[in-house]
């Protein structure tokens, strides 16, 4: 599944000139966290967010957001992004931006490493889109479900491929016999996050109705 594929394509963006009262305002009519600025040729030059506005000289100073101690431009700058009316300044520059062709695991990795909510979605260096953890979500809703083929040999092959996909298993030896639906598990399985990766590995097979465990007994002959 590809970025353009979930991404919301109403994008409501903003000028670097609009007032941060402005940002706000639309923030809470659109139900959104963030928002695109985009310059006079249609270029993002940022986002505001609920981030940047929480440290809002409006609400009594915010979050410390400049070491009293620390360089006179820093000390300048933090100020200048409290307390500008200009979106232009409140904004955070140069944002993580991904293209509409990049895989939802690539946009999902760099929510997670870099702490953020959305993502801005570009073609040829324009924003076409953004994406959101809320989009994210509904992809795993719309997320295609598992098309194993029935009968318990293929249930038995399908677990079998699906233990060598890094899945932490790997070379545990496991045995894998299905019979009804219901799958049995032997091998070298002592800890109990990998038995429960096992179980659900399994499980997430179509066609399984359980899981049987015997990791303590040999493996039948």
């Amino acid at each position: 599944m590809r970025v353009k594929d979930v991404m919301t394509t109403s994008v409501v963006k903003l000028s670097p000139d609009n007032s941060v009262r402005q940002a706000a305002r639309i923030m809470l009519d659109n139900h959104v966290s963030g928002l695109p600025v985009v310059d006079g040729d249609g270029a993002l030059v940022g986002v505001i967010s609920e981030g940047d506005l929480i440290r809002r000289s409006e609400l009594g100073g915010g979050i410390p957001v400049a070491d009293p101690a620390g360089a006179a431009d820093e000390r300048a700058s933090a100020y200048v992004r409290r307390s500008s009316w200009r979106v232009g300044d409140a904004m955070t520059a140069n944002p993580v931006t991904i293209d509409e062709d990049a895989s939802v695991a690539r946009v999902a990795s760099l929510m997670r490493e870099r702490g953020i909510k959305r993502v801005p979605v570009l073609r040829n260096g324009l924003v076409v889109g953004i994406v959101s953890r809320a989009d994210l979500l509904q992809a795993i809703l719309s997320a295609k479900q598992d098309e194993t083929a029935a009968g318990d040999e293929a249930i038995r092959r399908s677990i079998l491929v699906r233990i060598g996909e890094n899945t932490g298993l790997e070379g545990l030896d496991i045995k894998v016999a299905v019979t009804d639906g219901i799958v049995h598990l032997w091998g070298n399985v002592d800890t109990a996050d990998c038995r429960k990766a096992a179980r659900i590995l399994a499980e997430n097979v179509r066609g399984v109705r359980g899981v049987v465990e015997h990791y303590a007994e040999p493996y039948p002959q």
